[in-house]
């Protein structure tokens, strides 16, 4: 029996409180692109213990204790910054869930294309015909010399659509922000790590879905506790690991801050922003492109917004811009950031959108106002742990959708920096002018939102969906 399940995931909810007097994780920045030699002993003597230091990037992660421990390192004038990463922690969520019994064959003939999409779940996957993998695939569907990192939940090393592909030498586990290449630290115990990966790299062999780039080799980058929280230093880890293993593209369907926006004129917060910020650029200094989900809020992230909460019902009182405030990583310069369509190419609902902030549109799922025949509902199907495949929407779902054909482009045309990769993916999408506004898919003013600038690019889908194709024959006309 094949277990299908369907859902909006990796959505925050709010952090895990923190008590007094008990230990905690800090981000220790320093001023310069290094740790000092002395930083153990700094930090020993400030009143904690030094857990790990990335000096390429001048970042130390430390733990302690002491309630002026902040302050008695900020007297060293070498740190920059220091911030508790207690309060920063992200869980996952899944929303909507629905589960079928999917047992016996799927319904209809399956499509014939030649090479690799010829597997028996193919012809559910609506996603990968939105953006033409199937001819694609006719010239190629990546090459082994290609390695995707999937920072997420971990992947499930066993499942039969992913095994061959699967990189031990470079998995690793950042829980802690330590990294541990032990199978049973990386392994997937959530779904979604397993699900994003599938998207990316699902061999073509005969079982299953195909992912968008076959034959490219991934490495599960872990950056979820088994509680299901992720935290800044665990994301520091996993960049770090990808620049110094050879990754040549990471996929990131998540975000960092708890209260999804990252404030650079808060003192603590700003340390978050540095130490993530370094950790990103440094990995696309060694030749990592990244691209990023841009979050499932059905927010501007040009003009991002925080609701004032009502404390006795849970409804907004009132909505402020947050211009100081952005998304990590979506909002790192050099990243591409990801919305997501569904099978009618709209803005999914939930999608977060803005001018400057996505590069390109992708599939996602839209179950609630876009759906396909009853079996797919609209959403991804992807692989999921213990043998199982999965429906699954938000924009974790695109981000891996741009993420393989980025794989796919390495594959075609070579190595080469981020920003070349990027060109190639957005100068091959199709492009996709703005709906009418205000656009709301529900009919009821729920999802809101209002499509900026023209066909070329638009805050809702950037400069396109992206388009396999077309990207692996570099054809940039639109």
């Amino acid at each position: 029996m094949v277990m299908l399940l369907s859902g909006v995931a990796f959505a925050s909810s709010s952090a895990t409180a923190t008590q007094a007097g008990s230990v905690q994780t800090y981000l220790v920045i320093y001023n310069q692109q290094k740790v000092p030699s002395d930083a153990a002993a700094i930090i020993e003597q400030a009143g904690g213990g030094l857990t790990y230091a990335y000096d390429k990037i001048g970042v130390a992660i430390a733990q302690s204790g002491s309630p002026d421990f902040r302050s008695a390192l900020l007297a060293d004038k070498r740190i920059q910054g220091v911030s508790s990463t207690e309060g920063f922690g992200v869980q996952q969520t899944d929303e909507f869930m629905e589960l079928y019994d999917a047992s016996g064959p799927p319904p209809g003939d399956l499509p014939n294309f030649p090479v690799s999409d010829t597997d028996p779940l193919f012809n559910l996957q609506w996603d990968m015909v939105q953006i033409y993998i199937s001819e694609a695939h006719a010239i190629t569907g990546g090459s082994p010399s290609v390695l995707v990192g999937d920072i997420d939940t971990g992947i499930d090393y066993n499942h039969p659509d992913l095994a061959a592909n699967v990189d031990f030498a470079n998995s690793v586990s950042c829980v802690g922000g330590i990294p541990n290449q032990d199978p049973a630290a990386w392994s997937d115990q959530f779904g979604h790590g397993t699900h994003t990966a599938g998207t990316i790299a699902a061999a073509a062999n005969g079982i299953g879905i195909v992912g968008v780039a076959p034959n490219v080799k991934i490495a599960a980058i872990k950056a979820v506790d088994s509680e299901g929280y992720l935290y800044p230093e665990y994301v520091i880890c996993a960049f770090m690991w990808a620049a110094t293993h050879n990754v040549d593209v990471t996929n990131n369907s998540y975000f960092v801050d708890p209260w999804l926006f990252n404030c650079r004129n808060d003192p603590e917060q700003k340390a978050i922003w540095d130490g993530l910020r370094r950790a990103i650029r440094y990995a696309m200094s060694q030749g990592v492109t990244v691209v990023a989900s841009a979050g499932n809020q059905n927010d501007d992230l040009a003009h991002p917004t925080v609701d004032t909460i009502s404390p006795d019902d849970d409804t907004p009182l009132s909505r402020e811009i947050t211009n100081a405030c952005g998304v990590i990583p979506a909002e790192i310069p050099g990243v591409i950031t990801v919305s997501a369509n569904g099978n009618l190419m709209q803005k999914s609902y939930y999608s977060s959108y803005g001018v400057g902030v996505v590069q390109v549109v992708a599939p996602g799922g839209d179950s609630r106002y876009q759906r396909t025949p009853a079996a797919t509902r609209g959403t991804v199907l992807s692989t999921y742990p213990g043998n199982r495949y999965a429906y699954l929407q938000g924009t974790s779902m695109a981000s891996p959708h741009a993420a393989g054909v980025a794989a796919l482009i390495i594959s075609q045309y070579g190595k080469m920096p981020p920003g070349r990769v990027a060109a190639y993916l957005t100068q091959t999408a199709d492009s996709v002018p703005c709906p009418a506004n205000p656009f709301d898919p529900s009919g009821d003013g729920r999802y809101l939102a209002i499509c900026q600038g023209g066909e070329g690019y638009n805050s809702f889908y950037g400069h396109g969906q992206v388009n396999a194709f077309r990207a692996v024959t570099h054809d940039a006309g639109k």
